[in-house]
């Protein structure tokens, strides 16, 4: 009954910028924790970036100064602006977010979206 669907991916150029954005839909009660990861061709999923309810932030050292993730609670959405990519950046992108439902209201599960290409290159 949840769905996360996320867009903003594409081609970009070295350093280059892209804005994702990934919006929760369905039977949603409360959300805690919304996040980013990322995983390339023959790598494991990695966190990128992710964002508390208190809008405290975590970022993988590989991104930090230059991706900044937020999050706007009344759209149940969360973005992720990234600036100087990157061609090692080149990954699909995963949102992430633990969500409790209308019809369990104090249980988190853990929710992802189908994921969106992010290719930097020249």
């Amino acid at each position: 009954q949840v769905q996360l669907v996320e867009s903003g991916g594409g081609l970009v150029q070295p350093g280059g910028s892209l804005r994702l954005s990934c919006a929760a839909s369905g039977s949603i009660f409360s959300i805690d924790v919304m996040g980013w990861y990322r995983q390339a061709p023959g790598k494991q999923r990695e966190l990128v970036a992710s964002i508390t309810r208190g809008i405290s932030t975590n970022y993988a050292d590989s991104v930090k100064g230059r991706f900044t993730i937020s999050r706007d609670n009344a759209k149940n959405t969360v973005y992720l602006r990234m600036n100087s990519l990157k061609p090692e950046d080149t990954a699909v992108y995963y949102c992430n977010a633990k969500i409790a439902t209308t019809r369990s209201r104090y249980t988190y599960y853990d929710y992802w979206g189908q994921g969106t290409q992010v290719t930097v290159s020249s």
